[in-house]
């Protein structure tokens, strides 16, 4: 599956059909979202039954999560696996918070089909910037308040009506708990990015118009679920352990908001250590804690760019070029014996394989071939071959 390509989320829809029992409930759903980072805003792994053929950038991680999220949480509450009704629920929830537009060009490349719709939806929350210069430096420009899209849909599914006041709720509770955790330490650069950019990847609400004072704590006991105090909880451990240490203001603030969270120490604890572990384990992967300047952010984005298309094409021509030498086994053969039915379908197929990396080509070495390609392969989507399709569904 590729997150990058058109056709991932039908693509999804049909692996995830198999993985009834992969999380019983929301409960290990969260538990697997944290130590893959999607909770926290860091995006570094994708649950296990997700096939993937090349290593995967970080907004390519952060659409699986948010999709797996999204889909699970529909099972739990629904009870029910259709996946066109649950795109069909997606697609009506992101439409009706009125935050994710597709573009009129889209539109027209889109068409009417739900899941392509969607796939550009998703791709709105994810990054943060649109244009191919600043998606050039990569990390530091995906949505770190995902989750927030998931706790929405939540209730959204259980029929509650105001959910843009609700949304506006959480990211206010959000941002507030993290500069409060911030403020309860003594300041580095790392602490200063990570308050950035979750400033940066709010949506419902404008942050100079929100209040950053006390007055949030009186909203905690009475106006959020188990598992929206969950993520409070977590987020606020977040800024508190990325300097990797604890010292006693800190540990004042932590507990206190503990306590307005309806949790008991143990329970504070268990997140603290949490995220302990996860730093520990992956702080060298996180975007945020390299202290580069902008040239380096920018060289370091554009190199592994070009060498994800190098590594994934190079694959595809080597893939395409072993079915050709099959198809030519297979002429050979059907100069002296007649072909079964099966062979006859692999050289129809390989044969138009060929025949469609003609004019690819041709577009691709036009002036302005790579930025007329995509949108041809969009208007044609059959236009490769089959071997630069990551999403193709065998239909065997």
């Amino acid at each position: 599956m590729n997150p990058s390509s058109s056709g991932w989320i039908n693509k999804f829809g049909h692996l995830v059909q198999k993985e009834a029992a992969c999380f019983p409930d929301f409960e290990s759903l969260y538990q697997e979202l944290k130590r893959n980072g999607f909770v926290y805003g860091i995006h570094l792994d994708i649950p296990s039954f997700i096939d993937v053929e090349h290593t995967l950038t970080e907004d390519e991680i952060a659409k699986i999560n948010l999709l797996t999220a999204l889909y699970f949480t529909f099972r739990f509450e629904k009870g029910k696996a259709d996946f066109e009704l649950f795109v069909n629920t997606v697609f009506q929830y992101y439409q009706s918070l009125e935050v994710s537009k597709i573009s009129f060009l889209n539109k027209i490349l889109t068409g009417k089909q739900t899941e392509s719709q969607l796939e550009k939806l998703i791709d709105t929350r994810i990054y943060l910037e649109g244009n191919a210069f600043n998606r050039a430096f990569g990390n530091s420009l995906t949505n770190s308040l995902l989750y927030v899209d998931i706790l929405i849909f939540r209730v959204y599914l259980q029929g509650y009506t105001s959910i843009m006041e609700h949304a506006q709720l959480l990211e206010y509770v959000t941002i507030n708990i993290a500069y409060h955790a911030l403020n309860s330490k003594e300041k580095n650069k790392a602490d200063a990015k990570l308050i950035q950019l979750l400033a940066s990847s709010l949506t419902y609400i404008n942050l100079d118009e929100a209040k950053i004072d006390g007055t949030y704590r009186d909203l905690l006991k009475q106006n959020f679920t188990a598992c929206e105090k969950d993520y409070f909880l977590d987020m606020a451990c977040l800024t508190i352990w990325e300097d990797k240490s604890l010292d006693y203001t800190e540990s004042d603030y932590i507990l206190g908001l503990g306590i307005d969270l309806e949790k008991s120490e143990k329970e504070v604890k268990f997140s603290l250590d949490f995220v302990k572990e996860f730093f520990k384990k992956n702080s060298y992967k996180i975007s945020y804690l390299k202290d580069k300047n902008l040239a380096v952010q920018f060289y370091d984005g554009m190199s592994k760019n070009v060498s994800k298309l190098i590594l994934r094409n190079s694959k595809r021509l080597k893939k395409e070029l072993t079915e050709s030498k099959e198809l030519v086994t297979l002429l050979s053969k059907s100069a002296v014996k007649e072909l079964n039915k099966e062979e006859k379908k692999k050289v129809q197929n390989q044969l138009l394989d060929i025949f469609k990396t003609i004019p690819s080509l041709a577009i691709f070495m036009l002036p302005g071939g790579a930025v007329l390609l995509p949108i041809f392969i969009k208007l044609i989507p059959k236009l490769l071959p089959s071997a630069f399709d990551d999403n193709r569904i065998d239909e065997n």
